[in-house]
């Protein structure tokens, strides 16, 4: 069970620096923070919940934070349903204006649910870990259909109602200023308000290799080279890959000057 208390009480071992590259840009008077990808890293999502409540105490000036989420909360690391639980129980208590974004890994989840038999790509993509944290058995690559059905309908009885109510509300995009906020990146030659599920979830060649500008900055996860944020003129890429790395990246958008913050339970940075 997760202690809820400790989610935002605990004391970090973070680093937090001032990322020279970008200059300010508005968020229309809002205290943003954008998580990068946590992929069942329950343990560094609550340093992270505990450092950006410190650095908000001291920053915010009676505004109350955005925390966007960038998505892919689940699958890869140990420890999935914790992750969910905690993220509804941010919801529950109101502190952060919280904005959940859809990753390609819960697209594969909510996949699964509706049709076990088209599951074994999310299962061979993470999914297994997933599948194994709420104590159901993954099929094998070589599972037929009434395997995966059966391990769709274990997952679905172990699963709480407020993990699943979550996964169906999670939005593809959100837009606060100058900066748009999308799992994967957005199509560059689309406008924002035309842009396909599809590249807002899985997009990389087009997006990431486009020098810009873009219609915003877009602030996203999903593509990671190591455990540092990739910091470009045009995109921020805070996926730092949590589950293989141990580092989670955070960006606190503001209107004086845009700060990383990163955590990890193994020692400062």
């Amino acid at each position: 069970m997760i202690d809820q208390g400790e989610l935002i009480e605990a004391e970090p071992v973070a680093k937090s620096r001032t990322a020279p590259r970008l200059g300010p840009r508005s968020t229309e008077g809002r205290l943003v923070y954008a998580v990068g990808d946590v992929h069942g890293r329950y343990d560094l999502l609550k340093e992270m919940l505990a450092l950006v409540a410190r650095d908000s105490a001291e920053v915010a000036g009676g505004r109350t934070p955005m925390l966007v989420m960038l998505g892919d909360y689940i699958d890869r690391g140990p420890d999935s349903p914790k992750v969910l639980q905690a993220l509804a129980w941010l919801q529950r208590r109101g502190e952060f204006s919280l904005r959940l974004l859809k990753g390609n890994h819960e697209q594969g989840l909510l996949g699964f649910l509706e049709d076990p038999e088209q599951g074994l790509d999310w299962l061979a993509f993470g999914g297994d870990a997933t599948l194994a944290a709420y104590g159901v058995t993954p099929p094998t690559p070589s599972a037929g259909a009434d395997a995966l059905v059966r391990a769709r309908d274990a997952l679905l009885d172990a699963m709480p109602a407020s993990h699943l109510q979550l996964l169906a509300e999670l939005e593809l995009m959100a837009v606060v200023g100058d900066y748009v906020f999308a799992h994967a990146g957005v199509r560059p030659d689309t406008p924002l308000a035309a842009q396909r599920e599809q590249d807002l979830l899985w997009i990389r060649r087009g997006f990431l290799d486009e020098p810009g500008p873009f219609e915003r900055i877009v602030v996203h996860g999903h593509t990671w080279l190591n455990e540092e944020p990739q910091l470009m003129g045009c995109r921020i890429g805070l996926d730092t890959g949590a589950y293989a790395t141990g580092v989670l990246t955070a960006a606190r958008l503001d209107a004086a000057a845009m700060q990383i913050l990163q955590v990890s339970p193994s020692g400062a940075l």
